[in-house]
């Protein structure tokens, strides 16, 4: 069974490794399900131990299944269980993530005594890059909220709307939904459009300006991201101008999301349709990350990546071009890579729009 577990048992035999800890929250809520604060996984290469603690023994229960669960309240601590489950499993090397800070790693040589501890490259990152058909589904339905979020509050950009209000009542649709955003909202006007992260603030907007307008939506532990951009009132020659080479570029880059090409090739795509219009200089930031768990996912559409695309991967495109003084732009889809055709998630219009 193509389970995250079994997967992961797989890439420790691998990979020569006796067992792994894992505590990184998004790698325990990939691996098990667990959506609680406070979590570790002992896995080895035919077995698994979760441990929580006692505010959590119910969650768990809940939510972890096909892994014995352990769970301890006081006077008993952290270091009491990992001791137990490191001699339950007559280990003699645990590995570890590449999240654990140096004070963790210097604890845990004093609580695992004769147990060698052993630092790992990233394991899950790569693994959780494919995506099962299920994790797919949750990310689509992440990608209609965002959907319905943003034409939500695009029906506020006008003049004298602050950025600050928009972002309130972004977030405010969200949680109505029974969703989380999954990174704090960008929404950014005029001048401030020149940022690519920008912060809400209270300027207002006024006619003739770009407004862009970044949103997540994280729904049963997946993630959506997507990006917009709005004029209020009447575009410029140049608005259109810069806007529809940002569009050719998020169309084109998208369609060559296919197996077997470098992500640094889909990226470079993107700065040769940019600099048409010597506008490549402007796009600062790589074209798209992983999205899943996490919103800023394992993997990288960049100049430096050397990964390649795999059917079974989900990305975003989000090519961008900020000139001070004047605004900037930014038009963002969620992509599944298949084996045929890339499945675009996100649906809001990605034509411009004069409000």
């Amino acid at each position: 069974m193509n389970t995250p577990l079994n997967r992961l048992r797989q890439s420790l035999v691998e990979n020569g490794v006796e067992a792994i800890v894992v505590t990184d929250p998004i790698n325990v809520g990939w691996l098990t399900g667990f959506t609680g604060s406070f979590a570790m996984v002992f896995v080895t290469q035919s077995g698994a131990r979760f441990i929580t603690d006692s505010r959590y023994t119910i969650q768990a229960q809940e939510q972890v299944h096909g892994i014995e669960v352990r769970s301890f309240g006081a006077p008993r601590k952290i270091e009491d269980e990992i001791s137990d489950v490191a001699r339950d499993l007559n280990l003699t090397e645990v590995g570890f993530e590449p999240s654990v800070t140096f004070a963790t790693h210097d604890r845990w040589k004093s609580i695992f005594g004769a147990v060698t501890l052993r630092p790992l490259s990233d394991l899950l990152g790569p693994l959780r890059m494919i995506k099962t058909s299920a994790e797919v589904e949750k990310i689509k339905a992440a990608c209609r909220l965002a959907d319905a979020t943003m034409e939500h509050v695009s029906r506020l950009i006008q003049p004298g709307v602050r950025e600050i209000d928009i972002a309130l009542d972004l977030e405010f649709f969200v949680r109505r939904q029974g969703a989380t955003c999954g990174f704090d909202p960008i929404v950014v006007a005029g001048p401030n459009s020149a940022r690519p992260h920008g912060v809400p603030s209270e300027y207002a907007l006024q006619p003739g300006d770009f407004v862009t307008i970044d949103l997540g939506a994280k729904l049963d532990g997946y993630n959506s991201d997507i990006t917009r951009t709005f004029v209020v009132g009447k575009a410029s020659d140049r608005h259109r101008e810069v806007y529809a080479l940002v569009l050719r570029a998020l169309l084109e880059c998208t369609a060559m999301l296919k197996p077997g090409i470098g992500c640094h090739d889909v990226d470079a795509h993107a700065r040769r349709i940019l600099d048409e219009s010597d506008l490549a200089k402007y796009f600062g930031h790589g074209l798209g990350h992983g999205l899943g768990r996490a919103v800023h996912d394992f993997g990288r559409l960049g100049p430096g990546s050397t990964e390649t695309v795999t059917a079974g991967q989900v990305w975003t495109v989000e090519p961008g071009v900020y000139i001070e003084g004047f605004g900037g732009l930014r038009i963002e889809d969620d992509v599944h890579v298949t084996e045929g055709v890339p499945e675009v998630l996100s649906h809001f219009p990605r034509e411009l729009m004069e409000l």
